[in-house]
């Protein structure tokens, strides 16, 4: 009775060998006609790729070898022309050199391996084979006993040791083998490399070289498959950092990018998806992700401008979610890294392509958190890159629309259930937070931008998500999403245009911020005063501050020795300094001496800050009669010494700064603190008096 057909990973086999099917090895016969060793019929039914194989998710992990139906292949065919008579003398002289090397040195090793003693043995002779043809010009695929060798060598196959597997595969590969049997050894390669174990043995026996020749010089339409399970091997060894080094060295990146930009001038000549190429693309992008953790890496995609061709594979592939989350893992790790991060944000096109990836893939946490991770990167520090995205057609409804649906997506998960009620299975809490975090930072980016940033503050939509946020999460349970959301108000709240959103809430903006003063996030508190130096310039907001005692906080926070918390509390100050009524509450908590001391542990180094506290100085002392009794004894005297020090210009910028820095600061010198520091000196001069009270006499 013959054996019933099983289906394995979608690929029909016949029951015994389905049975051994992830550890039998390769049964290969011999075609005497052509010398070329093919395999028998035993994978059949169906071409497709197996799944596994899609897989270039998680690295390190090795899955099981499955079969595919191989092409037809061409072979290589001798060129024949009419020699002369000395190049025939010389051409037989060579013929008998050959036959000696042959038969002297080949031949004694081939009779050794068909003994077949013991593994060492027979893997010592390969290796001496190896070295062998090497040595007689006898590797290629021209040489007219190579039928023989082949032979040999794929009768050993099946004694099923790895390491004389892969001697076995190394010598095939330089023996230059095409189509079916070319398939065939890729396949025995990708089934060893499955094992993590045996990367060791990859390392030490330098087959990857002979791998990356393949995919440098074979064709790619005609050996697809055999490309396929070359790069799933090449995949599964980019996952161990020790082999990052050699396989860059080797020229993996140029490699595997050249054969990207083959995919895509392919695709774009026959005006769709090859076959099997989206396979590919999933392993090669797998395997370029890992191999972006090396700076060398990350150089060589820049010199040889890969981020568009990555662009353009997403493009063209963007119907392949595997294809296209490869890439953006890819993308996600070089924007953190400045030079790759203005490369990405200087390609125009990638804006538009990433908007229509988010609304393709809307649900998919797993691809959106990364393109959103990315732009986030892509306008942090870059203008230009801010305009570029809000000019693409639809940037900011796509935004919007990723809001709510995350946000929505959030509260369900947060809202308790209902007898019979299931919770949405995706994505997690922690998911939709994730990409909601992500979100507000790309916001709060934007917002810097001055065209852009008031067109979201008079959003109503996008504002009512933001408050909606602040008022529903604790910053004690979602740390981040509630700091860059508070920092995205911030960036809004700068813009005192008519039709803000912010504007009109703007007290009960201050009601949702005074949860996060009281917190003990510094993060959080920092945010928040930020918020409330931007909305104390209104009359209603200063009145609230003084109402609910911030301003006592405000004065507390002087104390923190914290440079951008005194930064921004000793502006929501300055603001409150305006208002003549208000002056009086500097009075209070000692927040004169709190603003000297500041003015003197952090000016040298911050000349802004520095110019913060003489401005409110200057402010309250606006009706003073004497410096003594309007600022104290012991502040007046510390702020004349301070002041004359401070104006001396030798002194004050001789810290010990690059060349860069120190322009940085002679600038914000002369041009912020000088003009205002000098004032409030005077003034303080011409209202001080250095006599000491005489004694009270005594009768």
């Amino acid at each position: 009775m013959g054996d019933s057909m099983v289906k394995v990973h979608g690929i029909y086999l016949t029951e015994s060998n389905a049975i051994g099917h992830l550890s039998h090895p390769l049964q290969l016969t011999y075609d005497g006609d052509f010398g070329e060793i093919k395999e028998q019929e035993i994978f059949k039914g169906t071409a497709s790729l197996p799944s596994h194989l899609r897989s270039g998710g998680d690295q390190g992990k090795r899955r099981s070898r499955a079969s595919l139906c191989s092409r037809s292949s061409d072979r290589s065919r001798l060129d024949t022309k009419t020699d002369s008579k000395l190049d025939l003398q010389e051409k037989d002289t060579e013929i008998e050199v050959g036959e000696v090397f042959w038969n002297t040195r080949i031949v004694p090793i081939l009779r050794e391996l068909e003994k077949e003693e013991n593994i060492e043995t027979v893997c010592a002779a390969c290796t001496q084979l190896h070295h062998a043809l090497e040595e007689g010009n006898m590797l290629g695929s021209k040489f007219k006993r190579r039928s023989i060798l082949l032979k040999t060598l794929y009768k050993l196959v099946d004694v099923g040791s790895d390491l004389l597997s892969l001697k076995l595969a190394k010598i095939i590969l330089a023996l230059k083998v095409s189509g079916k049997n070319l398939l065939s050894v890729c396949k025995l390669i990708f089934k060893i490399s499955r094992s993590e174990k045996n990367d060791s043995l990859i390392q030490n026996d330098g087959i990857l070289e002979s791998l990356l020749e393949v995919l440098r010089s074979e064709e790619l339409q005609a050996n697809t498959e055999a490309f396929l399970y070359c790069m799933g091997v090449i995949k599964f060894i980019s996952g161990n950092p020790g082999f990052l080094h050699e396989m860059i060295g080797k020229g993996a990146v140029e490699i595997l990018m050249n054969l990207m930009t083959q995919i895509n001038e392919n695709t774009k000549k026959s005006g769709t998806c090859l076959p099997n190429s989206g396979h590919l693309l999933v392993q090669m992008t797998a395997t370029l992700r890992n191999l972006v953790d090396s700076p060398l890496a990350r150089s060589k995609l820049l010199s040889i401008s890969a981020l568009p061709q990555l662009c353009t594979v997403m493009g063209q592939y963007i119907g392949d979610k595997e294809v296209c989350t490869n890439v953006a893992r890819i993308f996600s790790k070089v924007t953190t890294y400045h030079d790759c991060c203005v490369a990405l944000a200087n390609y125009s096109r990638c804006y538009a392509l990433f908007l229509n990836l988010i609304n393709k893939y809307q649900k998919k946490q797993d691809l959106v958190v990364r393109i959103v991770f990315i732009l986030g990167n892509l306008t942090a520090k870059n203008n230009q890159a801010r305009e570029q995205f809000s000019k693409e057609k639809g940037s900011i409804p796509t935004l919007l629309s990723l809001f709510h649906t995350f946000y929505t997506l959030d509260l369900h998960s947060q809202k308790p259930l209902g007898e019979g009620e299931e919770r949405p299975k995706a994505p997690r809490p922690a998911q939709a937070e994730d990409v909601l975090i992500k979100l507000t930072r790309v916001l709060a980016n934007l917002a810097i931008h001055p065209s852009v940033g008031p067109a979201i503050a008079a959003h109503p939509r996008i504002v009512g998500l933001l408050l909606a946020m602040l008022e529903s999460k604790s910053i004690d349970d979602c740390e981040e999403l509630v700091i860059n959301t508070t920092a995205t108000i911030n960036n809004l709240s700068y813009y005192q245009v008519k039709n803000s959103i912010i504007q009109d809430k703007k007290l009960y903006i201050a009601e949702l911020l005074l949860k996060l003063l009281v917190s003990h996030n510094m993060d959080g508190i920092l945010e928040a005063v930020r918020v409330f130096g931007n909305l104390s310039q209104d009359h209603d907001i200063c009145d609230f501050i003084v109402q609910r005692n911030v301003h006592k906080f405000m004065i507390a926070l002087l104390d923190a020795k914290h440079q951008d918390i005194c930064f921004s509390a000793c502006g929501v100050l300055l603001n409150l300094t305006v208002d003549k009524d208000k002056r009086v509450i500097l009075k209070e908590g000692g927040g004169i001496k709190k603003l000297v001391d500041c003015l003197r542990d952090f000016g040298p180094t911050d000349w802004q800050l520095a110019c913060l506290v003489c401005k409110t100085l200057w402010n309250f002392s606006e009706n003073i009669t004497s410096a003594s009794s309007c600022f104290g004894d012991e502040a007046a005297n510390t702020l004349l010494v301070l002041l004359s020090s401070f104006l001396d210009e030798e002194l004050a910028l001789n810290g010990s700064f690059d060349q860069d820095l120190k322009n940085y600061h002679k600038l914000h010198w002369e041009t912020e603190f000088k003009p205002v520091a000098q004032q409030l000196l005077n003034r303080i001069q011409s209202h001080h008096t250095f006599l000491e009270p005489l004694p009270v006499p005594s009768f």
